[in-house]
């Protein structure tokens, strides 16, 4: 396979200081690297900028660029497309890893959404960074044999949507409302 692992995914902050605050203080991330240009290196565009680097045990990072003399949304969204959309998602160990975070974020005065169940195979808890990027804590619940179901129906579940653009016959295509093939 040509491609790994991830080696860090790249977003736009308000202000590189707050979000290094953030991501070490608050969400025990490593602050690993700190590099700043006039020019993109890739582009040679005038663009002074920093770029922020934070490691995770895995050895995938986030990465952040506050370029103040941009224009445009430090999001980099579609207006027109839904908050909930676009976001990181960091696994956490277990399900009182993610109720002790959810805990520790509320007493930094971040409002928390969830736990949330997905269809029994993940819970997560939402949450806003400084720079208003939505973040995701979540554990995986599944089994060996909950994922090797998951492989084999994503074609048909991709199929059944390409076709309906809704899930409204679901549960009589893959004989249940939200699990697909699962009973």
């Amino acid at each position: 396979m040509l491609c790994k692992s991830l080696h860090h995914a790249a977003f736009r902050c308000k202000d590189a200081k707050e979000t290094v605050d953030f991501y070490t203080n608050v969400l025990g991330l490593e602050f690993i690297h700190a590099m700043g240009e006039d020019h993109v290196p890739s582009t040679g565009l005038y663009s002074p900028h920093i770029h922020i680097f934070f490691a995770m045990e895995d050895g995938s990072c986030i990465a952040f660029f506050e370029c103040p003399q941009d224009e445009g949304e430090v999001s980099g969204r579609d207006p027109k497309t839904p908050d909930w959309i676009q976001h990181f998602a960091f696994r956490v160990k277990d399900m009182d890893t993610l109720t002790a975070a959810k805990a520790r974020l509320e007493e930094h005065g971040l409002k928390v959404v969830g736990p949330t169940n997905h269809d029994d195979f993940l819970y997560s808890i939402y949450f806003f960074d400084p720079s208003g990027h939505r973040l995701e804590l979540s554990v995986d619940v599944s089994t060996p044999e909950m994922n090797e179901t998951f492989r084999a129906e994503a074609m048909p579940v991709l199929e059944h949507w390409a076709a309906r653009r809704n899930w409204s016959d679901r549960a009589e295509i893959f004989g249940s409302a939200t699990g697909y093939a699962r009973t």
